[in-house]
């Protein structure tokens, strides 16, 4: 299994971006997709997440600003970031649980259901 995230870069404050992140390895549609972010000196906080049945998870930060949707047939997740504030500036990882589990503990999106983890792609929020 490997996941490459993308789309990472510099915006401004106010603008978009959108994440990609592509999953290969996988001989069945039957898995849940996260992202994950880490800033500097930062705990990796779990912001949203996705399964194969379609069930969606957003971190309240985040609520209102940012859309996960899956391309199952390029076996893609997006993250579509709009309104992007500098407190979005971090690493972004994708990853992925094979139990198919999208959804919260304790409001927060549990680090430990994923098991495999992309490369991370930056995300600077500055003017």
């Amino acid at each position: 299994v490997q996941l490459q995230a993308s789309g990472g870069g510099l915006v401004q404050p106010g603008g978009s971006l959108r994440l990609s992140c592509a999953a290969s390895g996988f001989t069945r549609d039957y898995y849940a997709i996260g992202w994950f972010r880490q800033a500097p000196g930062k705990e990796r906080e779990g912001i949203s997440c996705i399964s194969s049945s379609g069930g969606l998870y957003y971190v309240d930060s985040v609520k209102g600003r940012f859309t996960i949707s899956r391309d199952s047939d390029k076996n893609t997740v997006y993250l579509q970031m709009n309104s992007l504030k500098p407190e979005d500036t971090a690493v972004y990882y994708c990853a992925v649980d094979r139990a198919n589990r999208c959804g919260s503990l304790y409001n927060r999106l549990p680090k430990n259901w994923y098991t495999y983890w992309g490369q991370g792609t930056l995300v600077t929020v500055s003017s």
